[in-house]
């Protein structure tokens, strides 16, 4: 993968707004279960469930079992992981923003001139 390259499973877990409150929550609780945050959510224990599959499957958390639940917490790597993708994809842009701006500026001069 290249320094600009993202991971499209990842970023498209990361995508949807009700996963990422669900980080948020996971990661200011360090854990929660799919019951403790379908509480805090205006979803079903089941939507929530099937909202933290799609996190498991991309390592954005892990679950425990611990008696009849499943515990989850964040893989504090794999967030890392995305946001150096998010940066390598940010200074890729500014980059490509600033080679446009030096055109753009080279035809106004050469208009100016």
């Amino acid at each position: 993968m290249s320094a600009t390259s993202v991971d499209d499973e990842l970023w498209s877990a990361i995508g949807d707004p009700t996963r990422r409150r669900m980080l948020d929550m996971l990661l200011a609780g360090g854990a929660g279960t799919a019951t403790t945050l379908s509480a805090q959510l205006p979803i079903t224990r089941q939507a929530v469930a099937k909202h933290l599959v799609v996190l498991d499957a991309v390592g954005l958390v892990h679950g425990t079992s611990v008696g009849r639940e499943r515990h989850f917490e964040v893989d504090r790597a794999q967030l890392a992981k995305a946001a150096a993708q998010l940066e390598a994809v940010g200074a890729a842009w500014d980059a490509r923003l600033g080679r446009i701006k030096r055109i753009a500026e080279s035809i106004q001069r050469q208009r100016n001139a």
